[in-house]
């Protein structure tokens, strides 16, 4: 019999996905909720460790992804999007589709009382309409990016990611840059390998779904979460219906870590002043070129600002020492440390002595970094990240570095930007905005009041119920 209280998560093969289904995962199971995170065994080899006391209730199920005709076009070994360069991206997209066999056939062994699925597995479709297993997507992406792209029922032209949407009556400072917009627009409108694009796969699902659940709070953007209630009310967005819940289920706080990692690096902050060091972190997902590494990493020394760099050594790279500039470290030294590898993010940006951050500006970073109420230099480079800085700076919480017509950004750019967040006159409305919004990204109880509502409505209208 299906228990309304059981979950498949199936998640794209993305970190920035991964990770945020991992931790609603986390929160399910740790009020009672069984749960099957379905994913490849390389992404789950690289999950973090579940927590003993809710281990009995999180099952992390691994399918083989499957392997290409033309193992040229998607190598073996390669199970997420951080292993590849953006052009096969379709061609992880082409095996991720032939996962519906496997997970149907699991559905179908395990009866699950509800399936939350991401925007990429638009099968799962087919599969909840046959075994009559309720459908909810999770958008690992804020409200206002979905108001965004679902405001019109045609956004294929390149002019409506480049301009200003009306959203009813709220002025919605959200756009792209030109330099970013074109490569957006082939990537989410445009043909690919796989056979279908990025748009028919997200409106597939939401039109399936009985709820849309998003990672946020109205406490930072109430405006776009009724936006997106009238969107479906009204039917004005792709693939909508009038029968669907929107929640925001809060933010998914990770929980703390217990004691602290064995890194050198804590020492080094121990002795810095109090939020004082900006810390440096673009994550995995993001490849930079070598002049974006090099111009970051002059911008930083010329700011003159402590600084801890969390960097991955580059494909381009021979190694880590040719990863940064001649003589770098040498100038840089006792000012600044830079963390090739992993480093225990959650951990050095709860550190007293970090006073802001340099990043992407990605939805899971703004929600770990805001909650300590640092000021935001952002940089944005990818998908949802462009409207994320707009948002942020319309609010007052962030600087987003200049740059040219052409993307391009200097050294000094990157210096303007980090001095007049972290130490400028100028700047002390950001760093008091950012402290009053960790009243609210910092609050666990709050958080969870969302959270427990979404609860409550998967266990009232899951399978076993209806």
């Amino acid at each position: 019999m299906a228990t309304n209280q059981h979950v498949v998560m199936v998640p794209w093969l993305a970190f920035g996905h991964l990770i945020p289904f991992f931790q609603l995962s986390l929160q399910l199971a740790r009020v009672g909720f069984k749960v099957s995170f379905v994913s490849t065994p390389g992404n789950i080899k690289r999950l973090p460790k579940v927590p003993a006391n809710i281990a009995a209730l999180v099952e992390l199920v691994a399918f083989p992804l499957p392997s290409l005709d033309n193992e040229q076009l998607l190598p073996q070994g390669c199970e997420a999007t951080v292993d590849i360069p953006s052009e096969k991206i379709p061609y992880l997209k082409i095996a991720y589709d032939l996962l519906r066999h496997p997970v149907k056939q699991f559905i179908v062994d395990r009866k699950p009382g509800w399936i939350l699925a991401d925007v990429i597995p638009y099968w799962v479709v087919d599969i909840a309409k046959e075994h009559n297993i309720p459908l909810a997507i999770f958008s690992v992406f804020s409200a206002a990016t979905s108001c965004f792209f679902g405001r019109k029922k045609n956004m294929s032209s390149l002019e409506c990611l480049t301009s200003t949407p009306e959203l009813f009556d709220v002025l919605s400072p959200l756009a792209y840059p030109r330099f970013l917009a074109t490569g957006m627009h082939e990537g989410f409108y445009g043909e690919n390998a796989s056979g279908i694009s990025d748009t028919e796969r997200v409106a597939k699902i939401i039109q399936a779904s009985k709820v849309v659940a998003f990672r946020t709070c109205p406490e930072y953007e109430a405006e776009y979460l009724n936006i997106l209630e009238k969107i479906i009310s009204t039917g004005t967005g792709t693939g909508h219906d009038k029968h669907k819940s929107v929640f925001p289920i809060g933010l998914l706080l990770p929980e703390k870590p217990e004691g602290r990692t064995a890194n050198d690096i804590f020492g080094w902050l121990d002795v810095q002043k109090a939020n004082s060091v900006v810390f440096v972190g673009f994550g995995s997902e993001c490849k930079l070129s070598k002049e974006q590494v090099q111009e970051i990493a002059y911008g930083v020394e010329l700011s003159g600002l402590p600084f801890l760099w969390a960097l991955r050594k580059p494909d381009w790279a021979v190694s880590e020492l040719d990863t940064l500039p001649c003589g770098f470290r040498q100038r840089t030294q006792g000012r600044g440390v830079v963390c090739f590898g992993w480093a225990p993010q959650l951990e050095i940006l709860g550190h007293p002595s970090i006073g802001g951050s340099l990043f992407h500006s990605g939805w899971g970073s703004i929600i770990e970094t805001l909650q300590f109420g640092h000021a935001l230099v952002v940089l944005p480079f990818v998908a949802d990240q462009p409207l994320n800085a707009r948002l942020l700076v319309d609010k007052g919480l962030a600087v987003e570095v200049e740059r040219s017509d052409d993307g391009s950004f200097v050294r000094d750019d990157i210096a303007k930007a980090l001095r007049l967040a972290m130490v400028s006159e100028e700047g002390e409305k950001v760093r008091n905005r950012a402290r009053e919004a960790a009243q609210v990204f910092g609050n666990r109880d709050l958080q969870h009041t969302y959270f427990n509502r979404f609860v409550e409505y998967l266990k009232e209208n899951g399978a076993a119920n209806q």
